[in-house]
C-alpha cells in the first residue's frame, strides 16, 4: 500500500517541481542596469528609514518611485481614510451587543470595588448580574453575526461559536469592538495601517519589481 501510495504521489511532486523552477526563473532579477542598481539602493535605504519609523519626504518617494508607484501612495492613503470614515459610522445592530457588554463591565466592576473593601457578599452579587448580562451580549452577539456575518470585520479577534474555542459568556473572553478603548481589546481594525505603512508596502513592491521584465 506505502509503495502504491508513493509511486502515486511521484508525478504530482515532479509537476509541481518543473512548476516551481519556471516561477523561480521568472521571478529572477536580471542582470541590473547602473541607474537600476542606484535605484534600488536608494529604494532600499527608504524602506530602512521607514522601518525606523523615521520620516521620509514626497520629494524623495518622488524621486526613486515611477510615476504610477508614487501615485499608489496616495491611492492607498485614501483607501486608509475610507475605512477610517467607515469606523465612525457604526453599524445600529452593535449597539445591542455593545450597551450589554459596558452593563456586564459596569457590574464587573462594582464586584470588584465590593470584593477589594471585603464586602464579599456584595461583591458575589454583582458578580452574578455580570455574568446574566454577558450571557446576554452573547446571545445578541450570536444573533446578529447570524443575519449578517460581514459585521465580523468590526471585532478585535476571530469569533467561533464551537465548543472548546475560547469564546463563553464572561467579561474577559468577549469579543470587543476595534473602535473600543477597553483593555480587553485585543487588537485594531486589521484593515487600519498608518502613512509610513503604507509608504513602505508601496517601496517594498517597487524593490522587488527593479530588474524584473
Amino acid at each position: 500500500m506505502s509503495e502504491w501510495y508513493n509511486s502515486q504521489k511521484k508525478p504530482s511532486s515532479n509537476f509541481r517541481k518543473v512548476l516551481q523552477e519556471r516561477s523561480d526563473k521568472t521571478n529572477t532579477r536580471r542582470k541590473l542596469a547602473k541607474d537600476e542598481t542606484t535605484k534600488l539602493s536608494k529604494l532600499e535605504g527608504i524602506a530602512e528609514k521607514l522601518k525606523r519609523g523615521e520620516n521620509v519626504q514626497n520629494r524623495q518617494l518622488q524621486t526613486w518611485l515611477s510615476e504610477d508607484e508614487y501615485a499608489q501612495v496616495d491611492i492607498e492613503w485614501q483607501e486608509q481614510l475610507e475605512i477610517r470614515e467607515e469606523l465612525k459610522d457604526k453599524p445600529d445592530e452593535l449597539e445591542r451587543y455593545e450597551k450589554k457588554l459596558k452593563q456586564a463591565t459596569f457590574y464587573y466592576n462594582r464586584a470588584e470595588g465590593y470584593s477589594s473593601k471585603g464586602k464579599h457578599t456584595t461583591a458575589k452579587t454583582f458578580c452574578s448580574k455580570s455574568e446574566s448580562v454577558c450571557e446576554d451580549a452573547l446571545e445578541i452577539l450570536q444573533e446578529i453575526l447570524h443575519y449578517d456575518g460581514y459585521l465580523r470585520i468590526w471585532f478585535d479577534r476571530d469569533i467561533s461559536f464551537s465548543v472548546g474555542e475560547g469564546l463563553s459568556a464572561d467579561i474577559v473572553s468577549l469579543p470587543r469592538l476595534v473602535t473600543s478603548r477597553s483593555n480587553e481589546r485585543l487588537n485594531e481594525d486589521s484593515r487600519i495601517t498608518s502613512k509610513k505603512s503604507v509608504k513602505l508596502t508601496v517601496v517594498e513592491r517597487a524593490i522587488d519589481a527593479v530588474g524584473r521584465d
